[in-house]
């Protein structure tokens, strides 16, 4: 069965670019503790910026009234330095031969921007944020609405991603999913594909 796979789906931060959690640096800056970010931000305000619902300077200006502090316009933008993980790139390159490979990642626009002046995405032959879709995993429209832009069906896709929830939303709906740990564990995953 498994042999039919034609779709390969990656998530990016954590994946494929490590060091693109910018929230512990935020919490420095700002000197909140990271456990009390979320009750601050709120979890409404960041799947909003997740959804393209909401604006980097937006949320800004929400955490300023929130924590009482000046909170740079720009301040999910300073701190976004994502590394790619060379043993992922190598797998998508191997895969990229015979394969579709697309990005379908939780992503908020000033993050998508840095990777595209970057040409990070040129890895990939399509890229799904979800900032641009308006879903966000592990909502199963988003997989759907990428499944039908691709015009896969789900047994025929494959989709890596290293939050097991959004894993087990993937596998849900018929997608051959895998949560990834580390590259080596990945790419002998992929063996007979590449």
């Amino acid at each position: 069965m498994e042999a039919d796979l034609r779709l390969f789906i990656f998530d990016v931060g954590g994946v494929v670019a490590e060091n693109t959690s910018v929230v512990p640096r935020i919490c420095d800056y700002l000197d909140i503790p990271q456990d009390r970010f979320i009750e601050l931000a709120g979890h409404e305000s960041i799947q909003a910026l997740q959804m393209g619902k909401m604006t980097e300077e937006a949320f800004a200006i929400h955490l300023s009234e929130k924590t009482g502090k000046e909170v740079p316009a720009n301040i999910w933008s300073i701190f976004f330095n994502p590394v790619p993980i060379e043993g992922t790139v190598k797998t998508i390159e191997k895969l990229k031969t015979r394969y579709r490979v697309i990005a379908g990642t939780n992503t908020i626009d000033p993050h998508y921007r840095i990777h595209k002046s970057r040409n990070d995405y040129g890895l990939f032959d399509e890229v799904y944020a979800s900032h641009l879709m308006g879903l966000a995993k592990p909502d199963p429209e988003f997989y759907r609405h990428i499944l039908c832009a691709e015009n896969c069906p789900p047994e025929e896709a494959f989709f890596v991603d290293d939050t097991l929830k959004n894993v087990l939303a993937a596998r849900n709906l018929g997608i051959v999913s895998f949560h990834f740990t580390e590259p080596s564990a990945l790419e002998e995953r992929l063996k007979e594909f590449l």
